[in-house]
């Protein structure tokens, strides 16, 4: 049973200790706050060892304790599905809060399942995690793979899942996905798709960022590159800096324009983090640099 009262948001968990809450505790309220975070997406997530087993119903359990952490904060969180409602709740003074579900194995192969997660709130859907699903190709190795490994990029019933998401109005997330994948979705996506979490490939050369041969194309889609701040995506290494972070969000704009690039930290999804972007009342310091 999801047990989100033993968690309090209102605290400021910052040098909490690691033997209880983990070693990355990178949001709280008090935080969200300092940081000026007007909006963000709980990032509903099971790894892929759920897939072909219980992934649609663990993804469920995600969903719900997103919906329980809004619910028990509805002072400071009010729940959003459309832009309409992200305007108006920052207008009031709330956080936006929205849900994206990572990775496609959730749906089990079932477009109606991709309805029901619409219906429940959810606005995007990363097509992958860490390995290959009935839909398409990851960056993660090859011999990782879960099902056969051909064809490389997004397949026929891949595409079908693009289409439906499209149709809804489900952003189409593309991090995680292999090269071949990128480019097969944005050669049939009919909507602008995001990279919730990925940086400049030509910063840092790991599969899980952006090629330049992809960000030159992300103006005609119209989609957006938000970066990650995992300092092995930002400088190949365990180190880094919220400078190499800033080089990462200049090389973008340089490729895309200024109109494709936000914030994707994968806070709270991460072990180690820049110097200076430490949590998530550092976003200022970011946008500042």
């Amino acid at each position: 049973m999801n047990q989100v009262q033993t968690v309090d948001l209102t605290k400021n968990y910052s040098g909490a200790d690691p033997k209880i809450y983990g070693p990355s505790w990178h949001t709280d309220i008090p935080r969200l706050k300092a940081g000026g975070v007007g909006g963000q997406f709980w990032s509903a997530y099971m790894g892929c060892s759920s897939q072909y087993a219980d992934a649609t119903r663990t993804f469920l359990d995600q969903i719900d304790v997103i919906r329980q952490f809004i619910a028990q904060y509805s002072t400071v969180f009010k729940f959003a599905t459309s832009a309409d409602d992200i305007e108006q709740a920052i207008a009031q003074g709330y956080i936006a809060s929205m849900i994206g579900v990572e990775g496609g194995h959730a749906i089990d192969s079932s477009l109606g399942t991709l309805r029901q997660l619409y219906q429940l709130g959810a606005r995007y859907m990363t097509l992958t995690h860490t390995c290959d699903t009935p839909l398409l190709t990851s960056t993660h190795p090859r011999a990782h793979s879960c099902v056969d490994p051909t064809p490389l990029g997004l397949n026929a019933f891949g595409v079908r899942v693009v289409y439906e998401m499209n149709r809804l109005g489900m952003l189409v997330d593309i991090s995680h996905v292999s090269n071949y994948t990128m480019s097969d979705v944005l050669d049939v996506s009919k909507a602008p798709v995001i990279f919730s979490h990925s940086s400049a490939y030509a910063l840092c050369a790991n599969p899980r960022n952006v090629p330049d041969n992809i960000l030159v194309r992300m103006p005609q889609n119209g989609g957006i590159v938000m970066v990650n701040f995992y300092p092995y995506f930002v400088s190949c290494t365990a180190n880094a800096s919220y400078l190499q972070v800033a080089d990462h969000i200049d090389h973008i704009v340089k490729m895309a324009g200024v109109d494709h690039v936000g914030i994707g930290s994968d806070f709270d999804g991460i072990t180690v983090v820049p110097v200076g972007l430490e949590d998530v009342s550092m976003y200022p310091t970011c946008l500042l640099s």
